[in-house]
């Protein structure tokens, strides 16, 4: 039995205000967003599957994948997608010190110029909102989620996967995939059949919208 929410409750939501969970909508705007990138070739391969469909995206990366795959980070930003900071190597926020999990974000904003922000595993403590909003010149936007694929976990097969998203996502959603080799198998199946079904449905994919962010590469 997997231990998060599919859906993430509304008293979740309710609980944690100061976190984005969805966008307001005002038609059939969705909001797809990839973790743990970029990657030298699931990223582009994912580019490739939302140019198809003519979608954006938020890529919420990891500094030190940016520095590996500068190249790829670039094509995120030069095709038209928002990108945010995942912590320079995916830190736990509830496991490392607080003054490490802090400045293992703030490497990562040396490499990834944008407000957006979401924590690995979405864990953060409420006590890490304060120094993020000052590190992030007082624009901070935690960025959390509607809707998990669960593309990372391997106790579901890609039909599940892509049902999780069928199943859940209302206008205004966040819903999260992973560009990375782990999701792979479950994210090759389920990312370009939810595309097809929601551009069939007429919905619109839409990017994060950041308070500041990288601008033309």
């Amino acid at each position: 039995m997997h231990r998060y929410f599919i859906k993430t409750p509304w008293i979740v939501k309710k609980c944690f205000p100061r976190y984005t969970w969805n966008l307001p909508a005002t038609g059939n705007e969705i909001y797809l967003t990839f973790d743990d990138g970029p990657h030298p070739t699931i990223t582009p391969w994912v580019l490739d599957q939302l140019a198809e469909y003519g979608a954006k995206a938020t890529f919420f990366c990891i500094g030190d994948n940016v520095v590996k795959y500068p190249d790829t980070y670039r094509r995120i930003i030069t095709e038209g997608h928002s990108v945010g900071n995942h912590t320079q190597n995916h830190f736990n926020g509830w496991k490392v010190p607080s003054a490490r999990y802090i400045d293992n974000i703030r490497e990562a904003a040396t490499h990834i110029h944008s407000s957006l922000f979401r924590p690995p595993y979405g864990r953060i403590k409420q006590a890490h909102l304060p120094p993020i909003n000052q590190l992030f010149n007082g624009q901070a936007q935690v960025i959390m989620w509607d809707v998990l694929s669960a593309d990372f976990d391997q106790a579901f097969t890609p039909e599940q996967c892509l049902q999780n998203v069928l199943k859940h996502t209302t206008p205004g959603s966040v819903i999260v995939f992973h560009d990375s080799e782990k999701a792979y198998k479950n994210l090759s199946y389920a990312l370009p059949k939810a595309l097809q079904h929601f551009k069939e449905k007429g919905f619109v994919f839409k990017k994060i919208e950041a308070a500041y962010g990288p601008g033309p590469v």
